[in-house]
């Protein structure tokens, strides 16, 4: 909705001062009595003399805090709601006359022959305040709406305080404000504005707010009785707030006067006054949920949480995250994100299947989008909710450390965001999953696919690690990585040796490429390297040239790096920044460019094809350039029943496992970890997660239409 904000200064009231307000008030009481037809513009010209004249007039419209509301991609499904107030603007056709005739009745039986100021009200308030008598305000609709307007647009702590502030200073602007707003909007505009303004109690800002919170349907369509309880609320809505026990009774009082003045008034009949008394008032609310923490299905939470996180790091919306925050609580935008319901239930689904929500070993599933980076699901077996201190159900961390003072664990309760880090998350070691980047550095720097390496289960690289290190050969400094078990040795090519996650093949092939050239794909490929450690050796020259175990998986990362590095190689080489929105629009109607697809080529078409033509071999399908040789995971490709692609990954002693997989619709990637304890005993079995990845995938492509990968050169 709309307000008025003043544009010139009020410091006329210095000059102004006591004299002129009671000077203006005084001849609005003589001038009362004796010519009560005496138009206000001319009486108020008489009495208060230049001053008032002087006083500022000039208003502007401003927007007034609006909810945001938050949609899954069908533009349909809401996930949450966010706001500082609760407020939905309506315009005043689809108000109930009841409820424009219930607050006239309440606040203003003059509304409609004044000209934003009630004469004789200001009269008799002066009168009666004058004589000690109860205290009277005379303030019209129109003023009331010109005082919450100027609070709205205060600019400094002390300009809301004078706008809200019992004084005769504040009245006597309110009033000149009053008469401008009657020159430039009709009464219905005015009553419009008012409606979609006034508090209600209990969290509700606006008539549609009211509506929703005490009786849970439109405002078009409230009744007598429930539209005068709404309009009684307006002048105190703590002391009528019919849920408490004081308020009750006054509530239930301030209703029936306000039928009452509704009869007098003649908009409604003795009868409808009768029978709308006799409704029983009811004891509850429905104050509607605000943010992650109380999104409609509570697994959408981590989505939620994640697109907030990104919310506030967009400099579009404000220069601070603290006005980002408040535009995305009080801007009334309609967003429809990226989630994907079928695709988010699926993951949900299928990590249910493997694990419980109060499993200290977490399932962590993320699904994006080749082409667009717009993220479609986000899953985990965990609740997203903080977990209550004075009443915790989390247990004692995992962690020794941590158990000893006392810290609890991440399960089944966090807000974390654990699947896509962020904060203190900066991911989980995801193993052979990073084979690929050294595969295509390898490819960019004129290998081909088929270049073989002939080794042993161990090799002796050049790599230098400390003496005495677990990864080195006995004896030197050397890095000496094997292979999973004994028998995986002799010569491999890239299909067979991604196919069947060949140690001794890819740390060979890095060091031949350069390890420095294999961290510059991770970077162009999206790894953000949180951890400060992974950063700093990824960014120094000769560190990046000696990390030896980067091709394995060392570095930390998430589910949503991974799934969206892979997506690159479906999008034939288009990198696209991840994305948690397809479609922001403002209040106004007006479209916003925020979120929309942001993607850059980061390698060639022919590279990303060849690459992904190996990377079919582990999960089950069948190259189209070359021979596979084996898989490390064949029940995949016929479970998803698509052209898939992908790479499981373990680290050492199991401690983590992940599957990526993907088609030209959708890659996922799952994660097992212990979230609070990297160094945990747990040993994974890799099923799991791997279980929950593919059959998660293959729900979201059921009944889609098959669809080939590219070859190099198409």
């Amino acid at each position: 909705m709309t307000f008025w904000n003043r544009k010139s200064d009020r410091s006329k009231f210095a000059n102004t001062g006591s004299l002129l307000i009671c000077g203006l008030l005084a001849g609005v009481v003589v001038a009362a009595a004796s010519f009560p037809a005496v138009a206000m513009s001319g009486l108020a010209a008489k009495a208060g003399s230049q001053g008032f004249a002087e006083l500022p007039s000039e208003l502007a419209q401003q927007s007034a805090p609006q909810v945001t509301r938050i949609f899954a991609s069908d533009g349909k499904t809401q996930l949450a709601v966010m706001y500082d107030e609760f407020r939905s603007d309506v315009p005043l056709k689809d108000i109930s006359k009841t409820m424009r005739d219930a607050i006239v009745a309440a606040e203003d039986h003059q509304f409609y022959e004044h000209n934003g100021v009630d004469l004789k009200g200001v009269a008799r308030a002066f009168v009666n305040n004058q004589n000690n008598g109860s205290k009277q305000g005379a303030s019209t609709l129109t003023m009331q709406y010109v005082r919450m307007s100027l609070a709205y647009s205060a600019k400094t702590p002390q300009q809301a305080i004078d706008a809200t502030k019992d004084s005769p200073e504040r009245k006597l602007t309110e009033m000149k404000y009053a008469l401008q707003v009657s020159k430039e909007l009709s009464k219905e505009q005015v009553l419009e504005r008012y409606l979609n303004m006034a508090p209600f109690g209990n969290g509700a800002y606006g008539v549609y707010a009211g509506s929703q919170v005490y009786f849970k349907k439109k405002p078009k369509d409230l009744t007598v009785a429930e539209a005068a309880l709404l309009a009684g609320m307006v002048k105190a809505p703590t002391s009528f707030d019919p849920t408490t026990t004081t308020g009750y009774p006054q509530a239930l009082t301030r209703r029936d006067y306000i039928i009452d003045n509704m009869q007098d008034l003649g908009y409604v009949t003795p009868e409808q006054a009768k029978e709308a008394k006799a409704v029983k008032l009811g004891r509850t609310t429905n104050r509607p949920g605000n943010g992650c923490v109380s999104v409609a299905k509570n697994n959408w939470g981590f989505f939620c949480d994640y697109f907030y996180r990104w919310w506030l790091d967009q400099e579009a919306f404000g220069a601070t995250t603290y006005d980002r925050e408040r535009q995305l609580k009080s801007g009334g935008y309609q967003i429809v994100t990226s989630l994907d319901i079928k695709a988010q239930s699926a993951a949900r689904k299928r990590i249910q299947e493997q694990a419980s929500d109060n499993n200290r070993n977490a399932l962590l599933l993320a699904g994006i989008e080749p082409g667009t980076g717009r993220v479609r699901s986000l899953a985990t077996n965990r609740k997203f909710k903080l977990d209550d201190p004075n009443k915790p159900q989390n247990e004692i961390s995992s962690n020794p450390e941590l158990a000893a003072k006392g810290i609890r664990s991440t399960y089944p309760n966090t807000t974390n965001p654990i699947i896509t880090g962020g904060g203190d998350i900066v991911g989980y070691q995801s193993g052979s999953v990073f084979k690929m980047l050294t595969m295509v550095a390898a490819l960019e720097n004129g290998y081909e696919l088929s270049h073989s390496i002939k080794e042993g289960n161990r090799y002796k690289s050049g790599y230098i690690v400390g003496y005495g290190d677990p990864t080195a050969c006995k004896g030197t400094n050397l890095y000496c990585p094997e292979n999973a078990y004994k028998a995986l040795k002799g010569t491999f090519n890239m299909w067979s040796g991604f196919a069947k996650s060949v140690n001794t093949y890819f740390v060979p092939l890095q060091e031949q490429v350069g390890a420095e050239k294999v961290v510059d794909v991770a970077k162009r490929f999206g790894i953000q390297f949180r951890d400060k450690g992974d950063a700093e050796r990824a960014n120094g020259k000769e560190s990046a040239h000696q990390w030896g175990a980067f091709t394995l998986g060392v570095s930390a990362s998430t589910p949503l790096d991974i799934a969206n590095a892979y997506a690159t190689l479906a999008g034939d080489g288009m990198y696209c920044k991840p994305t948690p929105v397809q479609k922001i629009t403002a209040a106004d109607g007006t479209k916003v460019d925020a979120g929309k697809p942001q993607c850059k080529r980061v390698t060639s078409k022919d590279v990303a094809r060849k690459a992904l033509d190996a990377a079919r071999c582990p999960v089950g399908d069948q190259a189209q350039l070359g021979n596979c040789g084996g898989s490390t995971e064949g029940n995949a490709a016929p479970t998803v029943g698509h052209p898939v692609f992908g790479k499981t990954g373990t680290t050492d002693s199991y401690r983590t496992a992940a599957l990526v997989i993907g088609t030209t619709s959708l890659v996922m990637a799952g994660y097992q970890v212990n979230p609070d304890w990297a160094a945990h005993d747990d040993q994974f079995t890799e099923h799991t997660v791997h279980q929950a990845t593919y059959r998660a995938l293959g729900d979201f492509m059921d009944g889609k239409p098959q669809e080939q990968f590219k070859r190099p050169g198409e």
